[in-house]
């Protein structure tokens, strides 16, 4: 009956030496919210164009990897972004060379349109995130932070 008792409040010790946890700041809140979220959509009505992004993680890194928004200009992304385009959709037209279930869908992106700074900035990112989470290049760029 005493080792019962002991056990006990051995038990009730442990659990009332449990320390606090501490207080998330609010960014930390902010990437456990991104977390949650892995779809990223942009869209324009004016230019009838939208682009959604469906990758675990993403918008965590987004949010705590990439480079801010203003780092880049829009001249850099657009010239990068149109690079990465054509080198994406001919490895998804060619499914027995490039792995289909990474190269799915073919991304209509027209160098003559002006999609704005946030609709480049996160499609780059995106195409950095890609690169070094899935190991692949696209293109004669080393993908950097």
């Amino acid at each position: 009956m005493k080792s019962i008792i002991y056990i006990l409040l051995i038990c009730c010790f442990a659990i009332s030496c449990n320390t606090t946890k501490p207080t998330s700041s609010i960014k930390n809140e902010a990437l456990e919210n991104t977390k949650l979220s892995d779809t990223v959509s942009i869209s324009n009505d004016a230019l009838e164009y939208e682009i959604i992004i469906i990758e675990p993680g993403f918008n965590a890194w987004l949010a705590s990897t990439a480079r801010p928004e203003g780092f880049y200009t829009q001249q850099y992304l657009e010239n990068r972004n149109y690079q990465y385009v054509i080198e994406w959709n001919q490895r998804v037209l060619q499914p027995q060379r490039y792995n289909p279930n990474l190269y799915e869908m073919q991304i209509d992106y027209q160098p003559n349109i002006d999609y704005g700074y946030d609709v480049n900035y996160k499609l780059y990112n995106y195409f950095i995130y890609f690169q070094l989470t899935y190991k692949q290049r696209l293109g004669p760029f080393v993908p950097r932070i």
